[in-house]
């Protein structure tokens, strides 16, 4: 199972309060773990902010109200940008065929000059699995899973990303129990 370049829909019953009612995108999964960002938790942050922190330029009109996001409990000081198209930067994971996630100062110096890459999601941290972790949860019903819709990440307002998951699946959250069975 490669969950690369899925939704992580978190279950009701999930008590991790890192991960309640979040929408998980997982950018890695192989036999040594997985790595994914949570795309639907903003911080009190937003990009002109950040830029200011780091001390970056911001000359790019339309970015500085765009928020940061929570991307999840582990190194919550780094930073990662997903975006599209995927470009050439000095630190990218490659997801999918126009996706990356970038964790190298140089392409928030590119969206601060010039605006590019346009399509971008800006998070503090990032949610880690070890081998077989994720496995687990799935098997213990903590996560639905559904192929990404980048038009999700990108083209909808965080708090309408997780329902348009749902709806990847035909599912509404509202019907979902919180026990689950086995057969």
């Amino acid at each position: 199972m490669n969950l690369s370049n899925h939704f992580l829909i978190a279950m009701p019953a999930m008590a991790d309060p890192n991960f309640v009612r979040s929408l998980t995108f997982v950018c890695e999964h192989n036999e040594q773990g997985a790595l994914g960002i949570i795309i639907n938790r903003t911080i009190d942050m937003d990009l002109a902010t950040l830029f200011e922190r780091i001390e970056i330029p911001l000359e790019a009109t339309g970015f500085g109200g765009m928020p940061v996001y929570f991307g999840g409990p582990v190194q919550t000081d780094r930073g990662f940008v997903l975006h599209r198209p995927r470009g050439d930067w000095q630190s990218t994971l490659n997801v999918g065929s126009d996706l990356g996630l970038t964790s190298s100062r140089d392409i928030l110096q590119s969206v601060g000059m010039d605006g590019r890459p346009s399509d971008i999601l800006v998070t503090l941290g990032y949610a880690g699995w070890a081998a077989g972790q994720l496995e687990h949860e799935l098997s213990q019903n903590a996560w639905l899973t559904v192929p990404a819709d980048p038009e999700i990440i990108f083209g909808l307002p965080p708090e309408q990303r997780f329902a348009a998951a749902m709806r990847l699946l035909g599912v509404d959250f509202a019907s979902l129990s919180e026990v689950a069975g086995h057969a």
